[in-house]
């Protein structure tokens, strides 16, 4: 076993990512993550500290990442938005699993906190965007104290939810972008 690594930190967030989508939170090892990474049980600690550590960093890198998704959609609408949104859900499910669970994340991290950040401002532009209105230079980047935010975000959040939960599905012939853009095109009703 070797602490040398190409890029550990990197490689330990995707082999976290993939056994959470596989096999849920609690499954998480750091010792078999290590194992898996041909490494020493102690270098995922180097660059984590602990479980909450990686858990917080993965939300972190989910967050970042579903913002620049969604930030790319600005020159579209809200529906691109959404669409983006779900995608990334269903595209990153172990991404996904540890977002917006301040139970497995420590909260006060400067990196989580920007990238949470991140994607409220995101959403909140996809939102005033739809609505024609200016993006606030104001604006916390907390999609929660904006009830049109909330209501958009809950939407996507809950269908991407659905869909992770196989309770929501394309019908046979349909792509899952399709779907998706069908499912959300109530938003704008």
């Amino acid at each position: 076993m070797s602490y040398h690594h190409g890029d550990l930190r990197q490689a330990v967030l995707q082999a976290a990512a993939e056994r959470i989508a596989a096999d849920g939170v609690a499954a998480l090892n750091l010792r078999s993550l290590a194992r898996d990474l041909g490494v020493a049980h102690t270098a995922p600690r180097h660059h984590f500290g602990d479980k909450r550590g990686v858990l917080t960093a993965l939300a972190a890198q989910g967050y970042r990442q579903m913002a620049e998704r969604i930030a790319v959609q600005r020159g579209g609408d809200l529906l691109d938005a959404g669409v983006a949104y779900v995608q990334f859900a269903v595209e990153h499910p172990g991404h996904f699993a540890v977002m917006f669970r301040p139970d497995l994340v420590d909260e006060s991290e400067p990196e989580l906190q920007e990238a949470v950040g991140a994607l409220g401002r995101s959403l909140i532009a996809a939102v005033a965007a739809f609505r024609g209105e200016p993006v606030a230079e104001a604006s916390s980047g907390d999609p929660r104290e904006q009830s049109g935010t909330l209501a958009a975000w809950s939407i996507a959040h809950g269908l991407a939810h659905l869909m992770l939960a196989g309770v929501a599905a394309p019908a046979e012939g349909e792509s899952r972008a399709e779907f998706i853009r069908r499912t959300l095109a109530h938003i704008a009703v």
